[in-house]
């Protein structure tokens, strides 16, 4: 994958967060096209699981920020900024355990938030007369942190029972456009206590579910001439593009405790997140040419390769919790809270709040 390719991925994640302050290290060498289709997108989903992982669980963050729902007719608007976090397990993949087909190679390689070091090498299996081909796998980056921005309006429902929504509407970045949506409900469970409008603290339940959509333009090119030739022209590969769309279920029993200016909220529940990866487009891929008695790759019609397989990224299922706290000064309201799960999170975030 080029730089080219590189950039605006990296322009795409600062774009995502509005934020110019983000530093990500350059993703180098990475060229899994040599192994074929099937063999690059497992290549592909092994090393990029952990950045779409923390993705998917950065868009379960900031759903609430209390346990009291708003009174029928009121409402609150809040952007918040989630960081889902890779755990150092998550720094490596065995290469022997993710299905190659048509390439061998042991031990462990980076994954994308891995350390930065050149990983195993891979080599093609045994054609006859035809040296194999071998390339490493790339380094990863150390960047273990993936920003997710949610903008979400919370509406009071009659019933002890509040609606909140999130959408960003389709937002052009480089070429590409990211967009969201997402709806929970929570409902009152201290609302059937006697007295219930006398105690400091409140016990809802919450359910949720968010989608984000993101597409980027990629370049991803035919190699250095010293070991490829191609007959195509450079705008036969135009059309290329990485499509991920990010689902994120999150069902929780969270409690406050409400003070004047002060709220300390936690909760207790179930997520789940799943991510699907599109690469569509015309992409070149190196085939073997025979006649040949040293080893030459060449990019001719049957090496052209018309959208990859989805790829499909199994995310983390599990329990989480979560515990935070609010201000309210005013209408104005502050907040910020850890989750912890297999991906953690942090999150935090401003609004404003008519009760």
């Amino acid at each position: 994958m080029n730089r080219q390719f590189n950039s605006r991925l990296l322009a795409a994640i600062l774009m995502i967060t509005f934020s110019s302050t983000m530093v990500v290290g350059q993703i180098d060498n990475y060229d899994f096209l040599k192994a074929g289709a099937y063999d690059a997108s497992k290549l592909t989903e092994a090393y990029f699981a952990p950045w779409a992982k923390a993705f998917g669980a950065g868009s379960n963050g900031s759903w609430y920020n209390t346990a009291k729902p708003h009174k029928f007719g009121g409402f609150d608007l809040t952007f918040g900024l989630n960081v889902g976090m890779v755990p150092a397990t998550e720094d490596t993949y065995d290469l022997s355990k993710i299905g190659l087909k048509n390439f061998t190679g042991t031990g462990m390689a980076p994954t994308i938030s891995g350390p930065n070091n050149d990983g195993p090498t891979l080599t093609s299996k045994p054609v006859s007369g035809i040296a194999p081909l071998t390339f490493e796998t790339p380094p990863g980056t150390g960047w273990k942190w993936m920003p997710v921005p949610t903008l979400q309006a919370g509406i009071g429902l009659p019933l002890g029972t509040e609606v909140k929504i999130r959408y960003i509407p389709k937002i052009s970045i480089s070429k590409g456009d990211i967009s969201s949506w997402g709806v929970g409900l929570l409902h009152s469970i201290t609302q059937y206590f006697p007295g219930d409008e006398l105690l400091p603290f409140d016990i809802s339940v919450f359910g949720g579910y968010s989608k984000l959509t993101m597409n980027i333009p990629i370049n991803m090119l035919p190699g250095t001439p010293q070991f490829y030739t191609s007959k195509f022209p450079v705008t036969a590969w135009d059309n290329q593009n990485l499509g991920m769309v990010a689902q994120a279920w999150n069902a929780s029993a969270i409690a406050s405790l409400n003070l004047p200016v002060l709220t300390l909220y936690g909760g207790l529940g179930y997520s789940s997140t799943a991510t699907n990866i599109n690469m569509t487009g015309n992409f070149p891929m190196p085939t073997v040419n025979p006649a040949m008695s040293a080893t030459e790759y060449v990019y001719e019609d049957a090496g052209v390769v018309k959208d990859f397989p989805e790829i499909e990224i199994k995310n983390y299922s599990g329990l989480r919790a979560n515990a935070g706290l609010r201000l309210k000064f005013s209408v104005i309201t502050l907040h910020a809270d850890y989750t912890w799960a297999q991906y953690s999170v942090v999150s935090a975030g401003m609004g404003i709040s008519f009760r």
